[in-house]
């Protein structure tokens, strides 16, 4: 065989190899080993059963203006980051500077997956007497409370307006370094001691605003529910202290709280303090019990406090 004809031999041969691999259609492309049409829902349809799709392995600050989407897997914390724009936002990893997402939405609503990797169902309970529906317990919990200081059940401390990052871990670690967007990029707790004593740096009054609201760390088909909601529900307490609140249909407890200034949980087993979405001034509007009473009041947003989700 002559080298010319070893040339288009070798050529029509890789072409042969490459077809069976790579398919296109209706512009989408398929990258398989069976030929398989790519969906068409798709630029880019990879398939295997025995391969995975390998991502960039590069630090970000090595990317030189990096396009609005654009995704790496940094190896100097293992976290994955995508960049919205105008910073790069952790979404995760295994990497112990990186966040988890708790009780973001899955593909199905009747499920919440929180940092632990346990699946928690979305279960209903509806006060009679206000005809609301609410998730049985407070994000980040177990199990619904079987006391008012049933610690299995307190669940997790958000700060006002921000998502389900790790911040609102119990154990998160802590900055003093405030956001200049409505996501941080991180898994810590913000702290804020000067004024307006806002975790977020320029503020927003706009997240946490209704089921399509900013930052709605609750499931699909729910939203943190306003100061008018909470004050009807406290209304139908036998009575308007920890104990009401706990024989109420919701089952609250008294969870605590985190500071602008510390993360060290104040107020656990002593009081409960529930964000709604309303806000006033600089500041927002949470629902607060002990012992001894219950109402609605201000505080600062970069408190950390529980989080009672209700459905729309």
């Amino acid at each position: 065989m002559t080298k010319l004809k070893r040339f288009f031999h070798f050529v029509f041969l890789n072409f042969y190899l490459l077809t069976i691999s790579f398919s296109s259609f209706s512009q989408s492309v398929g990258i398989n080993a069976t030929g398989a049409t790519p969906d068409p829902s798709s630029l880019l349809d990879l398939s295997s059963t025995n391969k995975g799709f390998l991502i960039t392995r590069v630090d970000t600050a090595s990317i030189v203006t990096p396009a609005f989407g654009l995704m790496t897997l940094a190896p100097s914390d293992s976290c994955l980051y995508m960049y919205s724009g105008i910073n790069w936002i952790n979404m995760g990893g295994v990497g112990a500077n990186c966040p988890c997402f708790c009780n973001t939405t899955p593909s199905t609503p009747a499920l919440v997956f929180p940092c632990g990797g346990t699946v928690i169902p979305v279960i209903e309970v509806t006060n009679a007497l206000t005809g609301k529906t609410w998730m049985d317990r407070n994000l980040g919990s177990s199990q619904v409370a079987a006391s008012v200081t049933d610690v299995a059940a307190y669940g997790d401390l958000y700060q006002w307006g921000r998502c389900s990052d790790g911040h609102e871990k119990r154990t998160s670690t802590t900055t003093t370094t405030l956001s200049l967007t409505d996501t941080p990029g991180n898994g810590n707790y913000i702290l804020a001691p000067a004024t307006p004593f806002d975790w977020r740096s320029g503020q927003n009054a706009n997240l946490w605003q209704g089921i399509s609201g900013i930052n709605n760390p609750c499931p699909t088909g729910y939203r943190i529910p306003t100061e008018t909601e909470w004050n009807a529900e406290r209304l139908t307490w036998t009575t308007n202290n920890a104990a009401g609140a706990w024989s109420s249909p919701l089952k609250l407890t008294m969870a605590g709280y985190h500071t602008h200034t510390a993360l060290i949980p104040g107020g656990v087993g002593s009081s409960g303090r529930y964000w709604t979405s309303t806000i006033t001034g600089t500041i927002s509007k949470y629902l607060s019990f002990t012992a001894t009473a219950g109402s609605i009041s201000p505080l600062y947003r970069a408190y950390g406090m529980s989080i009672r989700c209700i459905k729309e």
